[in-house]
């Protein structure tokens, strides 16, 4: 794309997304690639564009111009934004146009709008046959089930991550974030770099499909296999691992700290420490003490009972066991260590001046050990606020 459109830089330097999403799976997904250097094009409806600008409060509102919602900032960086009606021809008209100048095309409308919309993968393909196409959808495309509308609570449900959440079994609880939602976004950003990848060498695109679903039982991990292959279902147990111990959450004389034992050779480090036998019985090996985990909840919370947890924190760092307190939202971004990862990003965004947002998770080295820090990001936009930039583009490119 001209960098009179973008002036983008980055590893994805050149690549063109339209990105025909909105709430949060596909807009992260969009955002992701943005972050690497793509030039990311959002397309939005001319009357109130993405869900997600009215979802709040919190919303920020400044003098003179319309109110931005704090949902819409934190999966929108790093995007320019157009207003199009698909349901009207000249809507379709610039569409097909980007189609023809892009390198990856993202939607996550119900299965077959996009369709209806004249734009089935065949004609997305006759239009741009090197156009990689994500698609993601709540349940999947196809199946008994396929096309059924999804939202990440519903799908944390559904696909069986609440009922390992939670104090126990009969208090599920849904993970603090959308997390369906964000995982189904990295699939399908992971997806679709493989798909450009892939084209370097066939020369053709692809389309990428993932779900909330498939996200969720992605990343199942040991919870999935403990089904699979041993026949147990897992179930929430609260704050504690339910195949390593000690892991989890232990209460001390002023609040709770967190321990990781992850092996034998740690908890050998661990009794040292604090003057326990390690091979007491019910003690000496991990199976052991998963079985006999409230002997091993107070065993330990005796122990720290003589601490508060600053003190411990300094005890355990002191002999090596893994260990942390629980930050709240604050104190994570008033945490030096957060700052030191660039997790921390300031843009000037059009209507609310110099905004802070959280940063991208990736940083990029040299080899002699150089961070490479050209990438520049910019605001998430405010509703259409490129529609000139890119019809302008799209004029020259003709």
């Amino acid at each position: 794309m001209s960098t009179k459109t973008m002036e983008r830089t980055g590893p994805l330097q050149g690549v063109v997304v339209v990105d025909l999403t909105r709430a949060l799976a596909g807009p992260h997904a969009a955002m992701m690639l943005g972050d690497l250097g793509a030039d990311v094009i959002k397309i939005e409806t001319p009357h109130g564009g993405d869900d997600t600008r009215g979802w709040g409060p919190p919303f920020v509102e400044p003098a003179d111009a319309p109110r931005e919602s704090t949902y819409f900032l934190s999966t929108n960086r790093n995007k320019k934004s157009i207003t199009l009606d698909l349901k009207a021809e000249d809507g379709r008209d610039t569409l097909e146009s980007l189609v023809r100048r892009a390198d990856v095309l993202m939607e996550n409308f119900r299965t077959g709008v996009l369709d209806r919309l004249g734009f089935t993968t065949e004609r997305l393909a006759e239009l741009n046959p090197r156009l990689v196409v994500l698609s993601i959808s709540g349940f999947g495309h196809d199946g008994p089930e396929g096309g059924r509308a999804g939202y990440d609570q519903i799908a944390q449900g559904e696909a069986g991550l609440m009922s390992l959440t939670g104090p126990n079994p009969d208090d599920v609880q849904r993970v603090g974030v959308p997390i369906a939602d964000l995982l189904a976004g990295m699939y399908g950003a992971f997806g679709v770099v493989a798909a450009l990848q892939e084209r370097e060498r066939t020369g053709r695109g692809r389309v990428v499909r993932t779900s909330l679903l498939a996200s969720v039982v992605g990343v199942h991990a040991f919870q999935g296999t403990k089904w699979t292959v041993a026949g147990e279902v897992g179930e929430a147990q609260g704050n504690h691992h339910p195949s390593i111990s000690p892991y989890g959450l232990f209460r001390t004389a002023d609040g709770a700290v967190q321990i990781s034992v992850g092996s034998e050779g740690l908890w050998k480090r661990f009794c040292a420490g604090f003057h326990l036998d390690p091979d007491a019985p019910g003690m000496a090996t991990n199976p052991e003490r998963v079985e006999n985990h409230k002997q091993v909840l107070e065993l330990v919370e005796d122990a720290f009972g003589a601490y508060t947890s600053d003190e411990l924190l300094i005890e355990l760092d002191r002999i090596g066991v893994p260990a942390g307190r629980v930050r709240t939202i604050s104190e994570v971004y008033e945490w030096e260590q957060t700052k030191s990862q660039g997790l921390l990003i300031d843009v000037d965004h059009r209507t609310l001046g110099n905004i802070t947002l959280p940063g991208p998770p990736l940083r990029f080295f040299e080899p002699d050990g150089t961070e490479v820090t050209e990438t520049r990001h910019t605001a998430p936009p405010v509703l259409g606020a490129d529609n000139e930039s890119v019809l302008s583009w799209l004029k020259e490119c003709s």
